[in-house]
């Protein structure tokens, strides 16, 4: 097993509403020292949840929204943060409700993924969640989300879509599909 560099000094060095840049002044095993920078987000950091939500055994829910960091309205899974004190599981269920208006009576915990490790520290949890039923709740997006859906057999079709380009939804909606296919509930 590889060792950890020695972190020789850590500093902040910008901030904004939302994240801080932190550097990293670090000495690996072998001597040599670099120094690094990297996107951490502001707070308590209580993480983030996406939701891979089935509408049945073929098709996922989509919900496009404005995004800043690309200036355009994007496909993607339901997401956001865990609020404090929230479990995964919790805030995968509220933020269902707040951005595709349903509920699950199914939700299980897939695994973490994270986006751009060499400079970010943000991670996400991906939660599939199944047996749906309409129920919605107001949440803090500024508009309504538009609401679709995906035939899980078109994934590669989707990663086409110039509307579609989150690496990190397309992986969990994979992730889900292997999943069900193993337990026989998607047939492809």
């Amino acid at each position: 097993m590889r060792q950890k560099p020695t972190v020789l000094a850590r500093e902040i060095v910008a901030t904004s509403r939302l994240f801080c840049v932190e550097e990293l002044k670090l000495r690996f095993s072998n001597g040599v020292e670099r120094t690094y920078e990297r996107l951490v987000g502001k707070g308590a950091g209580y993480g983030a949840v996406m939701i891979v939500a089935m509408l049945d055994a073929d098709h996922a829910v989509l919900v496009e929204e404005y995004c800043g960091g690309t200036d355009e309205y994007e496909l993607s899974l339901p997401k956001g943060l865990i609020e404090p004190g929230e479990d995964v599981l919790a805030a995968a269920e509220r933020e269902l409700k707040e951005e595709a208006g349903y509920g699950a009576r199914q939700l299980e915990h897939l695994t973490e993924l994270s986006l751009s490790p060499g400079y970010m520290s943000q991670k996400i949890q991906v939660v599939l969640a199944t047996d749906l039923y309409e129920e919605s709740l107001e949440g803090d997006e500024p508009e309504p989300m538009g609401v679709e859906k995906i035939n899980l057999r078109e994934l590669s079709g989707l990663a086409q879509n110039p509307k579609f380009t989150e690496g990190r939804a397309l992986a969990a909606l994979y992730l889900a599909r292997d999943l069900l296919t193993q337990r026989g509930v998607f047939l492809p």
